[in-house]
């Protein structure tokens, strides 16, 4: 099956759905997608109207609807209510998950997005900064925030000295990064409804007013998979690229594309996000401590 993600920036559309199929009508006239192929759909333009339908086609179908503000940054996400047969067991073992659980959990979590960062700054030609040995010393709950650490060393071997990470900025670098990465959130959000679990209970981030403590979670050794992306685009287009849709093509295309190796096989992103959270609904259940996370 094909997977998309289906942005609306440039031009007014009326979507709506019949017979499984999401409808896209516009002066350019009517395209039609099975709704089971969406993988998300990304609406940036003002003007986009939807029907009801198209609303819980979406949802009943797994695929996030991503809502963007007048700068074309995501701004809130509609994900199903619905994912897995056995949610309520699933979503009554996650709350009920004990403190010890999710702190090895996110020990390897951690472990996975330090050697994700170090792999690409190993390809950037920039060594691994320390940071494969930094990975080996992480520890249950990681106390001595070596995710910290890390990322001191990571940010100015990928972007410069000068940058800082900062989310919801709205420099040149980080504007690409945080639509990025708002995609790849969707799609972790997507893996996590359809394993069942809820996207706001996180095992490591707790802030009151995030919705998808969860899912950025489990979307961080993903992160470097957009951080390429957009390094690239720095390198092809100069210090300040703009938001436009052949970056956000290219940010697209490369989560779409993506391919990581997890449980010891190449899988797409999409295949990966939805196998570490099957993994985690097994930890959390107490079935297992391991989570299946990828390997770099």
């Amino acid at each position: 099956m094909d997977e998309k993600i289906i942005d609306i920036a440039d031009k007014q559309v009326a979507l709506s759905a019949r017979l499984d199929q999401l409808r896209l009508k516009s002066d350019d006239g009517e395209v039609s997608v099975p709704l089971e192929e969406v993988t998300a759909v990304v609406v940036s333009h003002p003007a986009v109207h939807y029907t009801h339908a198209t609303l819980s086609g979406l949802c009943a179908a797994g695929a996030p609807l991503i809502v963007c503000n007048e700068k074309r940054l995501p701004v809130g996400m509609l994900v199903p209510l619905v994912g897995h047969y056995v949610q309520a067991e699933r979503l009554a073992a996650q709350a009920e998950s004990t403190l010890p659980a999710r702190k090895f959990a996110w020990k390897q979590v951690v472990r996975s997005k330090i050697l994700s960062q170090a792999r690409l700054l190993m390809d950037l030609g920039a060594g691994n900064a320390g940071l494969v040995a930094l990975a080996r010393g992480v520890r249950s709950g990681d106390p001595d925030n070596l995710e910290a650490q890390a990322a001191r060393r990571y940010w100015p071997l990928v972007f410069g000295a000068a940058f800082a990470r900062v989310p919801g900025a709205d420099d040149p670098i980080n504007r690409l990064l945080n639509y990025g990465y708002a995609i790849l959130r969707a799609i972790v959000a997507r893996g996590l409804c359809g394993a069942g679990l809820h996207p706001s209970l996180g095992i490591h981030h707790h802030n009151r007013y995030n919705p998808y403590c969860l899912a950025d979670d489990l979307m961080e050794p993903f992160r470097p998979l957009v951080d390429r992306q957009v390094r690239g685009i720095l390198d092809r287009c100069g210090p300040e690229p703009p938001l436009d849709r052949s970056t956000k093509e290219t940010l697209i295309g490369a989560l779409l594309n993506g391919r990581v190796v997890i449980g010891g096989e190449e899988r797409s992103l999409f295949d990966a996000t939805t196998r570490m959270s099957a993994s985690l609904a097994g930890v959390l259940s107490g079935q297992t401590r391991r989570l299946l996370v990828p390997s770099w």
